[in-house]
C-alpha cells in the first residue's frame, strides 16, 4: 500500500512537471514577446506628432528582408547632440514609450531613434531572438549612415528585454556604439523562467547557476546577456530600480559584477523606489542627472577649433585636446 501511494505521488509529480514543461514550450514566445497586451491594440495609439515632437517615419529592411518601422525623433531641426537608439521592453509598442522619450529629449538634448521590433507596431514579421538581433543591426546601420547626426555619439539604451537587445548590439559593434545604458534588465530568459516558475530552476538556467539545466535547449529565445556582458568594451551605465516587481534587482547586480571584471568604465546606480517600468518617474531628477553625467563623461560633445584640434568638453569643464591629422591635397 505504501509503495502504491509513493508511486502515485511520483506519477502525479512527474505528470505535473511534464505539463509545466509542455506549457512553457508551447507558450514561451507569447510570454517573451507581447506586441499587444490584453486590452491594448497592436497598432500605435498615437504618434510623436500628438506630443508635438519633430520626427520622421523611417522604414528599414533587416538582413533577412523583414520590413521594419521606426521613428527618428529630434529636439532640434539640426539634429544636434547625441543620438540614443532606444530598445523597448517586451510588451506593447514604441507609442507607449513616447512620454518617456519626450522627457528624454528635454533633459538630455538628444535625438532618439525608436525601433519597432519585427511583429511589433507597424513592423512586419514575427518576433524571435535571431530576428530582433537583425532588426537592431539594421537600425544601427541606418544611423551610422546618416549624414545629419554625429555618428560618433550613438548611445544604445535598453530597458528589460531591450537591455538584452542592446547588449548584443553593443558587443557586436564596438566601432559604432559609443556607450550602453541598461535599465532593469535580466541576466537571461533562462533565469527568468525560474523566476516565473520556481520549480524550473533546477532544469533551466544560465551558465552561472547550479543544476544540470537539461531543458535549456527547449528555450528558443534565451537572451543570455550574462554570457556576453563581459565582452562589451564600451562604457556601460546600469540603472536599477530596487522595487522592480518583474525582474529581480539581483539580475542587474550580477550583470554589473561580471561586466566590471573586464571593463572599468562601468557605473551602477540604484533607485530605491524604482519599479520595473517607472524608475524614471519615481526618481526623476536623480535619474536624469545620472544619465547626463554619464554622457558628459563618456560621450562628450566635440568642438572643432580654428586651429584644427578637437576639444572634448568633459563634465569637469576641462578640455582634452587631440590633434587632427589632415591629408595632403
Amino acid at each position: 500500500m505504501v509503495w502504491y501511494l509513493l508511486s502515485l505521488v511520483l506519477y502525479v509529480a512527474a505528470a505535473a512537471a511534464v505539463a509545466a514543461i509542455s506549457l512553457l514550450v508551447a507558450l514561451q514566445d507569447r510570454l517573451v514577446y507581447v506586441p499587444a497586451p490584453p486590452g491594448l491594440p497592436k497598432a500605435y495609439a498615437l504618434t510623436p506628432a500628438r506630443l508635438r515632437l519633430d520626427y520622421e517615419d523611417v522604414w528599414l529592411r533587416s538582413a533577412d528582408g523583414v520590413r521594419l518601422h521606426a521613428w527618428f525623433i529630434k529636439l532640434f531641426p539640426s539634429c544636434e547632440g547625441p543620438t540614443i537608439l532606444f530598445f523597448q521592453e517586451n510588451a506593447g509598442n514604441i507609442a507607449h514609450r513616447l512620454e518617456f522619450v519626450r522627457i528624454m529629449l528635454q533633459r538630455l538634448h538628444c535625438n532618439v531613434f525608436m525601433l519597432s521590433y519585427r511583429g511589433y507596431g507597424a513592423s512586419d514579421g514575427y518576433p524571435s531572438q535571431h530576428g530582433i538581433i537583425k532588426d537592431a543591426q539594421a537600425a544601427l546601420d541606418h544611423l551610422a549612415e546618416r549624414n545629419d547626426i554625429d555618428t560618433s555619439r550613438i548611445i544604445v539604451f535598453g530597458r528589460s528585454l531591450g537591455g538584452a537587445v542592446g547588449s548584443a548590439l553593443a558587443k557586436n559593434n564596438p566601432d559604432k556604439v559609443s556607450s550602453l545604458i541598461l535599465e532593469n534588465t535580466f541576466t537571461s530568459i533562462l533565469d527568468m523562467a525560474g523566476v516565473i516558475l520556481p520549480s524550473l530552476k533546477w532544469f533551466i538556467g544560465s551558465s552561472g547557476t547550479t543544476g544540470p539545466k537539461l531543458l535549456n535547449f527547449l528555450v528558443r529565445s534565451p537572451w543570455s546577456s550574462v554570457d556576453i556582458i563581459g565582452q562589451i568594451k564600451q562604457p556601460i551605465l546600469f540603472l536599477s530600480g530596487l522595487r522592480d516587481e518583474m525582474v529581480p534587482p539581483s539580475h542587474m547586480q550580477i550583470l554589473h559584477a561580471k561586466a566590471v571584471r573586464q571593463n572599468r568604465r562601468c557605473l551602477f546606480v540604484d533607485f530605491p523606489s524604482g519599479m520595473h517600468m517607472d524608475t524614471w518617474l519615481s526618481d526623476g531628477d536623480r535619474y536624469w542627472r545620472t544619465i547626463q553625467l554619464f554622457l558628459d563623461r563618456y560621450v562628450p560633445e566635440i568642438h572643432i577649433s580654428s586651429m584644427g584640434h578637437k576639444n572634448n568638453i568633459d563634465s569637469d569643464g576641462d578640455e582634452d585636446t587631440v590633434t587632427v591629422q589632415h591629408a595632403a591635397d
